[in-house]
């Protein structure tokens, strides 16, 4: 009868956590880690790109608004390429929490 009590909200909350914290640890397998090195490669390689194209922009700016534009858009671009990659190295990772946010 004593198993039966109904859970507290603390105890559901530490079963959800062990789930949560069992699903972290564990541990990535050589495919996995194959992928996440290749997509932070790809990302890197698009980085790059994207400075090199920023940099002969900026050789051709006239004024110092356009060079702020071409800054801030810089800036959005790798905030942009950062968050795909983080997504992409999640979902191969499995985690589903990350992955629908």
């Amino acid at each position: 009868m004593g198993d039966e009590r109904p859970k507290t909200a603390y105890e559901i909350a530490m079963e959800r956590f062990r789930q949560t914290d069992s699903a972290v640890e564990r541990p990535l397998t050589d495919a996995q880690k194959a992928a996440i090195a290749e997509a932070r490669q790809m990302y890197q390689a698009r980085v790059a790109e994207r400075e090199i194209l920023h940099h002969s922009k900026v050789r051709q700016v006239a004024s110092q608004e356009e060079l702020t534009q071409l800054n801030d858009a810089l800036r959005r671009d790798m905030e942009r390429l950062a968050t795909d990659r983080d997504r992409k190295i999640a979902e191969i990772r499995g985690d589903a929490a990350t992955t629908t946010t």
